[in-house]
């Protein structure tokens, strides 16, 4: 049955500043709130601190990440035969992007993330000959941008990227969504309108869980095309070495098994 809680609930989680319940932040709160016990409590602080070094050290690592990334990227799988799955169309969704590149003329840029989306949603259209949708907002570039770039949003940046990198074809530019949901209920209106019911979902493993389960709550019927699988990339002695890779991993899992709590919470799942 759903799991329903209450309002002013809902309101102070979203208040949370996400970085700081998200590694590393987190964890040297939980160092720095050791060392503070030390003193009075000296056992407890030793535990405390050791605590949050011991993780600071596991999490920066991509051996230890893939504790975090595994149990995402399970939740969903390769797909193998998209010309077997009967989409209708494919559906990319946004990551970040890089404001004002000065390689391109001051425009924005998918970034790196956005564009391994990119380069998976141009190889599933043309094995597939389906039409594409891009999604993603936030069209305000910069601290104070100039009127004419207001307009320009991420799914415009993945467009032109499509288009002029990959020579692939977009039919549809949804550039009003702020987040995962919106990216579900704002590309479900547009998609309705051609009477597109069925979507070869693209995005990264990791995010496909909280991206399936809020586009099939929009009404489409959904089919994982995930991308990006990280868990079995760490081996050897040297994926358990610390690198900003590993901490970037640690944080996007954290990040995404909190947005599954979150989702569940402010929307409600069958136990």
């Amino acid at each position: 049955m759903p799991f329903i809680t209450s309002e002013p609930v809902l309101n102070l989680l979203n208040a949370i500043p996400r970085d700081l319940i998200l590694p590393p932040t987190s964890l040297f709160f939980v160092i720095v709130i050791g060392l503070v016990l030390w003193r009075p409590f000296p056992r407890a602080g030793r535990v405390v601190a050791g605590t949050g070094l011991a993780a600071l050290a596991i999490l920066s690592s991509n051996a230890g990440a893939g504790f975090l990334v595994r149990p995402l990227e399970r939740m969903t799988t390769p797909l193998l035969a998209p010309e077997s799955a009967g989409a209708q169309a494919i559906v990319v969704l946004a990551a970040g992007r890089l404001q004002d590149a000065p390689e391109y003329g001051e425009r924005d840029i998918p970034d790196y993330i956005a564009l391994a989306r990119l380069r998976y949603a141009a190889h599933l259209q043309r094995r597939t000959g389906l039409p594409l949708l891009v999604s993603g907002g936030n069209g305000s570039s910069g601290a104070d941008p100039k009127p004419e770039d207001r307009a320009y949003t991420k799914a415009d940046a993945m467009a032109t990227a499509l288009r002029e990198d990959f020579g692939v074809p977009v039919q549809w530019v949804e550039g009003n969504s702020r987040d995962t949901g919106e990216n579900a209920s704002y590309s479900a209106a547009l998609l309705r309108k051609d009477g597109v019911k069925r979507v070869l979902l693209v995005t990264d493993a990791m995010h496909m869980a909280r991206a399936r389960s809020v586009f099939e709550r929009a009404g489409l019927e959904v089919v994982d095309a995930p991308t990006m699988f990280f868990s079995d990339q760490a081996r050897g002695l040297r994926a358990w070495l610390p690198s900003a890779e590993g901490m970037r991993r640690s944080w996007y899992a954290v990040y995404e098994l909190l947005g599954i709590g979150w989702y569940r919470l402010r929307f409600g799942q069958a136990s």
